[in-house]
């Protein structure tokens, strides 16, 4: 009897460890899918609303995080001379609506840079081949890169996350709180985005996406369509560059060089996934390319010798394929129709 309670005991005991793994695995994917989703949708909606691929995505969601650090920790406003007046006191941490309204306030910066962008480098290239302009978004990007990069070279700078890397506890699961306010803010943002394209300025932009001409032959102004696309485009590269930034994401609460790889590299599986212009899409394919690489990551690290150090970071890819070998334009991609 005594060896029956006590295998019973180690039965419960891993189930429970199991359920464990699993519910803080799951929460993991979600929040990093979360960060994947903001990023996309920045992507995708500047695709929509200007046919561009916008290849500056990660270096402008970078310095949206570096302008959250300036905010913050140094207390200024980004490119001006001026203190800003809504910094915590040096040496403390800001209280969360604080840090909310310097997060507003980074995204605002944020997107008056893809203002800059879009008057200086896409609107004299309308009407050239689309190749063209998303070879000027690769000059962008080169651009930007040593903002960031230069500010982050010696040390990571701290974006003053309220919780730090603080978790709640979910039976014996642990639940970090920048996860759960990395889903927060996607949902926040993927509300937002939905009720735009509900707006008369979406309906302009989506008639914008269809046909540039039939639409300014109806009287709207295709220049402002560009403008807003940029704008909230970079705005949510930047939303997604913040969140990342939160512990316990590799950046560790600061805005460092982990960040421009990561999000680099994974918007691509993302956005072609769910179909490079669909928003819905992006939902969808977000949380597949996270799940699917978190999952790997965790239940499969006991081949990590056979697998190699780094499998983890080509399963998105790999799922990519496997779907686009079964849908070339994605789970929800507008099919390309030829008329021959």
């Amino acid at each position: 009897m005594g060896d029956t309670a006590l295998m019973d005991s180690l039965l419960i005991l891993a189930q429970a460890s199991a359920a464990t793994t699993f519910i803080q695995t799951l929460v993991k994917g979600l929040a990093l899918g979360s960060v994947y989703i903001m990023m996309g949708l920045g992507f995708v909606i500047i695709f929509k609303g200007t046919q561009v691929l916008n290849f500056a995505a990660a270096a402008l969601s970078m310095a949206g995080a570096v302008f959250m650090s300036i905010l913050i920790a140094d207390g200024g406003l980004p490119f001006l001379p001026f203190d800003n007046p809504l910094a915590p006191a040096e040496g403390t941490t800001p209280g969360i609506p604080l840090w909310l309204v310097n997060i507003a306030l980074a995204l605002i910066f944020a997107a008056i840079v893809g203002l800059i962008i879009e008057r200086l480098a896409i609107r004299p290239m309308i009407g050239q081949p689309l190749f063209a302009m998303a070879v000027i978004t690769l000059g962008v990007e080169i651009a930007l890169r040593p903002f960031s990069i230069d500010a982050t070279a010696l040390e990571g700078r701290s974006i003053g996350v309220p919780w730090g890397a603080e978790s709640w506890t979910l039976g014996d699961a642990l639940i970090p709180k920048s996860y759960i306010a990395a889903i927060v803010m996607a949902l926040v943002a993927g509300a937002i985005v939905f009720a735009f394209y509900r707006s008369r300025f979406g309906v302009a932009m989506r008639a914008v996406a269809f046909d540039q001409e039939a639409a300014m032959a109806q009287g709207i102004n295709v220049a402002r369509v560009f403008q807003i696309a940029w704008a909230l485009g970079v705005a949510l590269a930047a939303l997604a560059g913040i969140a990342y930034g939160m512990a316990p994401f590799p950046p560790g609460g600061n805005v460092s060089q982990e960040i421009h790889p990561i999000l680099a590299f994974r918007v691509l599986p993302v956005i072609v996934l769910g179909g490079l212009d669909s928003v819905i899409g992006v939902l969808y394919g977000g949380f597949l390319i996270a799940l699917a690489e978190v999952f790997a990551g965790q239940y499969l690290s006991q081949y990590g010798s056979t697998l190699g150090p780094g499998y983890s970071t080509i399963v998105p890819y790999i799922v990519m394929l496997i779907v686009l070998v079964v849908r070339p334009f994605g789970l929800f991609g507008t099919p390309e129709i030829r008329r021959v």
